[in-house]
């Protein structure tokens, strides 16, 4: 298990992640105010990505999923 949670991503993947997760969590704050199930989804996501930003993990790779970035 510990292989699963070990970094692999780099700089330029963790500053994508870091880039969708900012977006996703403006867009998710401002869409509180229309739908807040939606809202809370894209507040969710930003969160999540943000994290892998800053543990250099992504949770697709783990899984084995190939990602370009």
């Amino acid at each position: 298990m510990t292989n699963f949670f070990r970094p692999n991503i780099k700089r330029q993947g963790r500053i994508a992640r870091g880039v969708v997760g900012t977006i996703c969590l403006i867009a998710g704050i401002i869409l509180v105010d229309f739908t807040l199930w939606l809202g809370l989804v894209f507040v969710a996501a930003g969160l999540f990505a943000i994290y892998e930003a800053l543990a250099g993990w992504c949770l697709a790779r783990a899984c084995g999923v190939k990602t370009k970035i």
